[in-house]
């Protein structure tokens, strides 16, 4: 005669809740907080490019108006992800079932966790989001955004459309290898020894070939052209150096947020006592606690 062992769920009921007694990640909550922080941070970064919070751009001659407008930038997308991933977070602890008797600062732990299981989500579809914009992107091009030569440098097109301006233009053809050889010289220009006395001399050769300007008025063209791709180049640094910046700072501190966004969760989740800046309910949830479904009749 065998017996069967009867088969026991490791959960336990109490109240109404279902409480889980081991640790373990629970996905539905991480990937419920990840999709919301993602949602939530498209909708703020979109808003933030309509209104001109923006470092970058897709066209190669956009310029940057000033460096208050790149400071205000990264401060809002810090901004961005302390709302976003604190939000995600806090529906990763919320929604998670809470777990068996365990110490105060462990279930706080474990809900922080969450919090990070989210944001780590969150920021790795954001990352293959941007990888599939950029590609759609790079693959129409507009007239406005595409370079008329590929191999030249996409931050100097304006100063390279600058320096060969003619009445009469050569063909692409003829041009392209033009363009991008000049391209080249001008990135010299951010040096510390700037751009060589010979390749200026190369270059008053070529203006003087394309555009049909002799002496003087070839030389003054060089040199305003030099002079304007090293302000380019040295605006696009800095620019991408503040959003590199401002990246890995709203990155780190939405890591913070999800934490403290699951916690907070967790202790709504327990019934528990809420941090100072979460202490007031809103108006649905009281009214929510005085108002009573009415009970179908059979």
């Amino acid at each position: 005669m065998t017996t069967t062992d009867p088969v026991v769920d490791s959960r336990a009921v109490v109240g109404s809740r279902t409480i889980d007694p081991a640790w373990h990640l629970a996905w539905s909550p991480v990937v419920l907080g990840a999709f919301t922080a993602a949602a939530i941070s498209s909708i703020l970064i979109a808003f933030g490019t309509a209104v001109g919070l923006g470092v970058s751009s897709a066209s190669p001659t956009w310029r940057d108006a000033s460096v208050a407008l790149w400071l205000l930038s990264g401060i809002f997308m810090i901004l961005v992800a302390l709302v976003s991933f604190g939000c995600g977070g806090y529906l990763a602890g919320r929604t998670r079932l809470p777990y068996a008797a365990a110490a105060a600062e462990e279930i706080e732990r474990r809900d922080g966790w969450h919090g990070i299981g989210s944001w780590a989500l969150a920021v790795v579809l954001g990352v293959i989001l941007v990888a599939l914009i950029a590609v759609s992107v790079a693959s129409h091009t507009s007239p406005l955004t595409a370079r008329p030569s590929s191999s030249e440098p996409s931050v100097l097109s304006y100063e390279i459309d600058h320096l060969l301006r003619a009445p009469r233009r050569l063909p692409s053809a003829e041009l392209e290898p033009v363009r991008s050889e000049a391209g080249r010289i001008l990135l010299t220009s951010s040096g510390h020894s700037g751009v060589s006395a010979d390749d200026r001399a190369y270059l008053v050769q070529i203006v003087t070939g394309v555009t049909g300007l002799t002496g003087a008025d070839a030389e003054r063209r060089v040199d305003t052209s030099i002079a304007n791709a090293k302000r380019a180049i040295s605006h696009a640094r800095a620019s991408s150096l503040i959003l590199a910046f401002s990246v890995a700072a709203s990155l780190l501190l939405g890591a913070i947020a999800a934490w403290a966004g699951a916690e907070a969760g967790g202790r709504h989740r327990d019934g528990m006592p809420l941090p100072g800046w979460m202490e007031h309910k809103s108006r649905f949830n009281r009214r929510s606690n005085a108002w009573q479904r009415p009970t179908p009749i059979a």
